[in-house]
Order: structure tokens, then C-alpha cells, then sequence
């Protein structure tokens, strides 16, 4: 049996859908949280268990009789993050998974200055030293975020951020897609992948650019000091750790942590990996 952890996640529940495009749902299950919210999953023949990466006693029983387990990893950081991941890979070695899979980052590296990549790395590592085989899916940044990083740029014309660097952003309807045809595939990748990537990276630059292609409105990238954009975005009502954190990320860009593009998701998939300007096109649509 496959489990999907995280089964009604953004993520998760889409490398559900389309795994079960290509196994029967009876080889199918998910470790959840709230099994409420798996209802449609149980009517399509997915097992449903609770299992919570806090409590780790509920995870022998999410993950028993599991071929593969693949843990789709937690919006924690630091030390929470690495402390619910080792918990969940051991509780899938206890259960006696024959491979264990894990949502990890092309950016993965122990000295990345954003929070999220390190805490990826140190569950690599971990991974590695349990002796069940692993596949660490080197997952290109979630394309998503562009969205976010827009801010009021529709309305002002002016998209406003840190100094950046180029990102291969990468759907996730795309990763999702992969991650389904690796498990229907078991054994495709020993260790971690090679960067499951969009085939360019571009910088918020590139972004205006699009934007403004798409609405005809010119869109104009401006370059926040650090500090002023941080303080800024406290004063909106952002917790002070957390715009510690999304500053990390702009810094990372800056180093070119993000930027590796691969043909291996493409190849996975056979066919174009989705682009920004398609994502970008539902943000900007006008009713």
C-alpha cells in the first residue's frame, strides 16, 4: 500500500488525484489530520487514517501495511520541522515501508539563508542514515508564491520587494504529477532526485515584465531596502519571524540558491512544465 501523508494538503491531495489515475485505490492511503476532511477519498476507496506528525503515536497505524510512505513535509521550521519529519520517518521504518519518500527542495543545503532549506537538508540526512531506501524529491519552488510576492502591484503598478535573483518556479499541480509517477514507479529514484524543476528561472523583474504584457498596464519593479521592507511589512501585521524568514528567501535568491532548472520533470511528465505566465494569467484575469 502507498501513503500519502498530508493526504488533504495543497499538495498532498493532489499527488493523490493523480496517483490514483495510475494505481487502484485500494493500494491507496493517507495519513491526515482530520479524517473529516477525507470523506471524498474514502468514497473513491482510499484508506483513511489519522496521523499527525506531532503525535507520533498515531503513525503506526497511519502507515501499517505500507509499501512506500511518502511524507509531504510539514509548514514548520527549525527544530519543529526536523522533529515532526524524523517522526514520521521512523515511524515508516517501524512499519516496515520498503521505500520512504519525502517532499524535499532543489535549494536543499545546509547553509541556504532561507529557514525552510536546512531543516530539508538535515532530513535528507536523516533519510540517508535508516537504512530503508529513500527518494528525496528535489522539488522546485512552489510558483504559487509569485502570487503572493505581487502584492499591490495590480493596483499601484509597482511590485515592490527586496533585491531577488532568478527562481525556476514550478507548479504545483506539476510536482504533484511527478511525485505520482515516481510512486506508481517504485524504486525510479535512489536518493535525492535531480531538480524537478520549470525549465527557466526567472527574478520578479521578469515578473513585472508578464504582468504587464498580460493586463497592458505597465507594472514597475522596485527594489525595497531590506530593513524598510521588513519593517514595513510588521507594521501590516506580519509576525516579525516570519518577515525575518521571507526576507531569508529574497536573500537566498540573490545568491542564486533557487535558480537550477533541470529536464527531469518535463521528462517525467512528457510534456511542458506549466509556466509562470500561465499562472500569472489567473491572477491577473479581470472579470
Amino acid at each position: 500500500m502507498i501513503i500519502v501523508t498530508g493526504g488533504t494538503g495543497r499538495l498532498g491531495s493532489q499527488i493523490v488525484d493523480r496517483l490514483l489515475d495510475r494505481v487502484p485505490a485500494d493500494r491507496v492511503g493517507v495519513s491526515v489530520r482530520d479524517t473529516g476532511r477525507a470523506d471524498d477519498l474514502a468514497a473513491r476507496g482510499v484508506r483513511v487514517r489519522r496521523g499527525d506528525f506531532t503525535d507520533p503515536g498515531s503513525l503506526a497505524g497511519a502507515f501499517d501495511d505500507a509499501t512506500q510512505v511518502l511524507i509531504v513535509s510539514t509548514d514548520q521550521t527549525d527544530e519543529a520541522a526536523i522533529a515532526q519529519h524524523t517522526a514520521a520517518i521512523d515511524a515508516a521504518r517501524d512499519a516496515g515501508a520498503e521505500r520512504i519518500l519525502y517532499t524535499s527542495h532543489q535549494g536543499a543545503a545546509e547553509d541556504s539563508a532561507f529557514a525552510p532549506m536546512p531543516d530539508h537538508a538535515a532530513t535528507e540526512r536523516y533519510l540517508s542514515k535508516t537504512g530503508t531506501p529513500f527518494t528525496a524529491l528535489r522539488n522546485g519552488f512552489y510558483a504559487d508564491t509569485v502570487r503572493h510576492l505581487l502584492g499591490g502591484a495590480l493596483e499601484t503598478g509597482e511590485l515592490v520587494a527586496p533585491a531577488d535573483g532568478p527562481v525556476s518556479w514550478t507548479a504545483h499541480a506539476d510536482l504533484a504529477e511527478a511525485a505520482a509517477i515516481i510512486l506508481a514507479d517504485a524504486g525510479r529514484f535512489d536518493g535525492p532526485t535531480p531538480p524537478l524543476t520549470a525549465p527557466d528561472a526567472l527574478d520578479l523583474t521578469d515578473v513585472a515584465a508578464i504582468v504587464t504584457d498580460l493586463t497592458g498596464r505597465t507594472v514597475r519593479r522596485v527594489v525595497a531596502d531590506d530593513d524598510e521592507w521588513t519593517a514595513t511589512m510588521i507594521g501590516r501585521g506580519l509576525p516579525a519571524d516570519r518577515a525575518s524568514m521571507l526576507l531569508g528567501m529574497f536573500r537566498a535568491t540573490r545568491r542564486g540558491e533557487f535558480s537550477t532548472t533541470g529536464p527531469e520533470l518535463e521528462s517525467l511528465l512528457q510534456r511542458t512544465a506549466t509556466p509562470v505566465r500561465s499562472i500569472l494569467e489567473g491572477v491577473t484575469a479581470r472579470p
